[in-house]
């Protein structure tokens, strides 16, 4: 008995082979379900489909062959694998069932080993295209990350450097025992040199949370108070943006459970999006509020926390892939970064047991948000 649960359909217009057939497989441990004509055995097809079908060629109203025509016509179908089942033994009608689609051809009266020798082949040869065609998938995937990710290295980080580079010898050209370097342009340099450390580290943390190697420092942790100490601290670059930032956190919202200097981390990130990517003078709206159990007897187990805005909002299509690693919102070529900042921020809600995702329209601004647990006991 195989340990294989392939959901076989059987098409044929004599119930005595089907019962033969069904008991056959079943006990072999395959699904099994049962057409007795050409146009039962579509419908059962469309609704569900099977991963392989046995199937008669001599049924009144629609034959095997224009079954399986009909099946290999359709995308939805085409791909699978039909054995043809028939007393007929022609040579003639054995090229037309492979003409029109099938993959393999039985011979009635038929020996059960047979059938399931030859069923088994065609699922293995399945099995192994779907394999090959993820690994595939994943392969370019693979390679359109790292095609993006040696992009955004040659760029954010090799252009910099380059830049740095000529600076410093540019004033070993002056060939004194003693050189002068202006506070300004080594202010500068400092501040190039801390975007290159920023960049270099998130590529290394984003690898940690690849690895599984992250540790969070869980506390309890004041969601009002965070969203407090976050607006002091922005005040500056909001004042320069012409930005507003609106508390809207209840006093009463009970703690969650987090890494404070992770979540730090998330709503810094999305506050340095907001702005970046919109015009001055956008108005930021910060919130959080309980996740309301459908029962209402059920004890709220998460918290919603969002940042808002009233910006130029992003397409669709962008915001679908905003959370993977190296990709960069529209505009992101004029600034520096790797596109590593939302994948970080997801890693990291992530790791807390949360979701984080973005609701937007161009021209409707958008709303980043992401959930937490609250704090048990």
């Amino acid at each position: 008995m195989t340990s294989d649960s392939s959901n076989i359909l059987v098409v044929d217009d004599t119930p005595d082979n089907l019962r033969l057939l069904s008991v056959m497989l079943s006990e072999q441990g395959y699904k099994v379900r049962k057409a007795l004509n050409g146009k039962t055995a579509l419908n059962t097809i469309y609704q569900v489909p099977p991963d392989l079908i046995l199937l008669d060629i001599n049924m009144p109203s629609m034959n095997g062959y224009e079954v399986c025509q009909k099946l290999k016509e359709d995308e939805k179908t085409k791909e699978i694998p039909v054995i043809f089942i028939s007393a007929l033994d022609d040579v003639l009608d054995k090229v037309k069932a492979f003409d029109v689609g099938g993959v393999d051809y039985i011979n009635k009266p038929f020996q059960a080993e047979e059938v399931i020798a030859r069923i088994e082949n065609q699922l293995t040869i399945q099995r192994q295209k779907k394999q090959l065609q993820q690994e595939i998938k994943e392969r370019e995937k693979t390679e359109q990350t790292l095609r993006i990710y040696l992009h955004a290295v040659s760029h954010d980080l090799r252009n910099p450097v380059l830049g740095f580079s000529m600076i410093l010898k540019n004033f070993l050209k002056q060939k004194q025992e003693s050189i002068e370097i202006p506070s300004k342009v080594l202010e500068q340099m400092s501040k190039s040199c801390d975007r290159q450390l920023n960049l270099i580290n998130s590529l290394v943390e984003s690898q940690q949370f690849e690895m599984g190697s992250i540790n969070l420092n869980l506390n309890p942790l004041n969601l009002g108070k965070l969203g407090q100490q976050l607006a002091t601290e922005w005040q500056p670059m909001l004042k320069e943006k012409k930005a507003t930032l609106v508390l809207d956190i209840p006093e009463d919202l009970p703690m969650v459970t987090g890494d404070s200097d992770r979540l730090w981390r998330v709503l810094e990130n999305l506050m340095a999006n907001a702005l970046k990517h919109n015009d001055p003078g956008v108005q930021l709206t910060l919130k959080a509020d309980i996740i309301r159990q459908e029962k209402k007897e059920l004890t709220p187990q998460k918290i919603r926390c969002s940042l808002e805005d009233n910006g130029v909002g992003i397409d669709p299509k962008q915001a679908a892939t905003l959370f993977e690693r190296y990709q960069r919102g529209e505009g992101a070529n004029k600034t520096l970064g790797l596109g590593l900042g939302l994948y970080l921020c997801r890693k990291i809600i992530e790791a807390h047991g949360g979701e984080i995702g973005v609701v937007t329209e161009p021209d409707q601004g958008a709303k980043f948000w992401f959930t937490l647990p609250i704090l048990k006991g």
